[in-house]
């Protein structure tokens, strides 16, 4: 799978996501991550390893616990993939208006 495909299919679930926007205040443990959801701590072990494998985590290895930290070089990468069609809709937005400008211009003669 490319990576692009990976970090879309990581962000594809909301309790991945949810982690995700926990990181982004900064690093936490795996309990400290499960704390407001209602499942398993293998449950979370399970997201975070799909997160990890998309690159959008990284864990560190300090003494007993090994605190996660967000990654969001990938979410970048996403970010200029939606660029694109963004200019598109962009594109779009602009004809509309230009149309409905043009109706306007019509109804007024």
């Amino acid at each position: 799978m490319d990576r692009l495909s990976e970090v879309f299919s990581a962000l594809a679930d909301p309790t991945r996501r949810a982690i995700l926007a926990r990181l982004a205040d900064g690093e936490a443990t795996v309990n400290q991550l499960a704390e407001p959801f209602p499942i398993s701590l293998q449950a979370i072990s399970k997201h975070l390893k799909v997160l990890e494998r998309a690159g959008l985590i990284t864990r560190g290895k300090e003494a007993q616990w090994r605190p996660c930290r967000l990654d969001a070089a990938p979410l970048r990468e996403v970010a200029d993939w939606i660029a694109d069609y963004q200019r598109f809709w962009e594109q779009r937005y602009d004809q509309l208006g230009e149309y409905l400008q043009r109706l306007q211009r019509q109804q007024e003669e």
